[in-house]
């Protein structure tokens, strides 16, 4: 067997937006696994996506117990959210804020110690009983503070203050983690925590998908003649994301209001006319842009879903599939694609695989909202949406796997992440 790439062969790009030159990835030497920290995370957030979702339809179809006496659904629920969807979120992040703020990217032997708090947060919930459920919750509820602080410390370092509503996002993860399994170990089971969890990741997605959607989308027209571009952030886009904010809010704590849905429908329209404002149908040649448009439409439906199940139109699963796997998921694995392509040197271009595991995770969100509204088939459409799910999430690992653990291709492209 040959022996394990390392750093020192070929370090990674500098970053784009800074004014002197960073080296990447010669800090320290060791696996090229560990020189970034995509490669780790977005390579353990894909494989959790799988595992996890196979666990729970083996729950589901054989009554297998994971979890403990934490419950298999709230088990599932929550590796979900805190689970796999943190990896990633900390692939992308560990990855951008040195473009964002210019300076070294976490690696070597700290970015082994966050993996590992991550991985051993996974083992804990799947056997609490080795340990104990608290002592499982507080095993898990290591990891985010953990990824805040890192990228508190670089914002702050790097005098970013703009950045400071990703770390705002980041923080309200941490405590809605925490506060789930307080509901959970509690009994409490008001769902309020899993709706402020899905709420922090959808803040995320418009907070940086307004900056890198149209950013990407507006280098892709210009290299291909477009004379059309996407309308730049201005105040509209402000309003529209303090609306999502608001309506979120409202939703977490009284989403049987009328007000609720008030909001609800007034942010999604606002979020309907930010995403035509980037042109994303121009995108359609390119699959790599045009999943992040799609991602970023689930945002809006997501929050007329909210409306809808105000006023008792579909139910509280139906809205909080629709955000979390139509919109998170989809744009985590959107992401995860095109960093993982554009930060080992390949073509920024989707393949048939690629695309195909956009193609499953969209037919898995629109399947598991299904299985909700027509509770007559709800068995085999849940099934069909976990295996939908496994399948995006298997062939993102198939492809990008190898990229992931080996060393840097010659550059086609900056492929990045902000």
């Amino acid at each position: 067997m040959q022996n394990e790439p390392r750093i020192t062969q070929l370090p990674e790009s500098p970053p784009r937006r800074i004014s002197r030159a960073i080296p990447r990835g010669l800090a320290i030497t060791g696996p090229i696994l560990f020189s970034y920290g995509f490669r780790p995370f977005f390579l353990a957030g894909g494989s959790w996506a799988v595992i996890a979702m196979l666990l729970w339809i083996a729950a589901l179809a054989f009554g297998w117990p994971i979890g403990g006496d934490y419950g298999a659904a709230a088990w599932h629920a929550h590796e979900m959210l805190f689970g796999f969807t943190p990896a990633v979120l900390a692939g992308f992040l560990l990855t951008a804020v040195p473009n964002w703020t210019g300076r070294l990217p976490v690696s070597g032997p700290p970015l082994m110690v966050l993996v590992a708090i991550w991985a051993i947060g996974r083992l804990a919930m799947l056997s609490p009983a080795l340990i104990g459920v608290t002592a499982a919750a507080v095993v898990d509820a290591l990891f985010l503070p953990s990824l805040l602080f890192i990228c508190a410390r670089e914002v702050v370092a790097g005098r970013k203050w703009s950045d400071l509503k990703v770390i705002t996002g980041l923080a309200a993860l941490s405590l809605a983690n925490i506060l789930f399994h307080h509901a959970v170990i509690g009994q409490d089971h008001s769902g309020a925590f899993n709706r402020l969890g899905i709420s922090a990741y959808v803040m995320l997605i418009t907070i940086i998908g307004g900056r890198i959607i149209p950013s990407f989308t507006r280098n892709w027209m210009k290299k291909f003649g477009h004379k059309t571009f996407p309308v730049p952030h201005n105040r509209f886009d402000e309003i529209a994301i303090a609306a999502g904010l608001v309506a979120l809010g409202a939703w977490v704590v009284r989403p049987e209001h009328p007000a609720t849905a008030v909001l609800a429908t007034t942010a999604g329209l606002l979020h309907a006319i930010r995403l035509y404002r980037w042109r994303g149908w121009r995108t359609w040649p390119e699959k790599l842009l045009l999943i992040l448009h799609l991602a970023y439409a689930f945002v809006a439906l997501g929050l007329f879903g909210i409306a809808l199940g105000t006023l008792g139109v579909i139910d509280e699963f139906s809205v909080l599939h629709l955000l979390s796997v139509g919109a998170v998921a989809s744009m985590m694995i959107a992401v995860m694609s095109r960093v993982s392509r554009g930060h080992t040197g390949r073509v920024l271009t989707a393949s048939l695989m690629t695309a195909a595991s956009y193609a499953a995770i969209l037919l898995a969100a629109v399947l598991r909202l299904l299985a909700n509204v027509l509770p007559d088939f709800y068995g085999p459409l849940i099934v069909a949406a976990g295996l939908s799910w496994i399948l995006a999430f298997s062939l993102f690992c198939w492809e990008c796997g190898p990229m992931l653990v080996n060393v840097r291709r010659v550059a086609h492209g900056d492929g990045a992440s902000s």
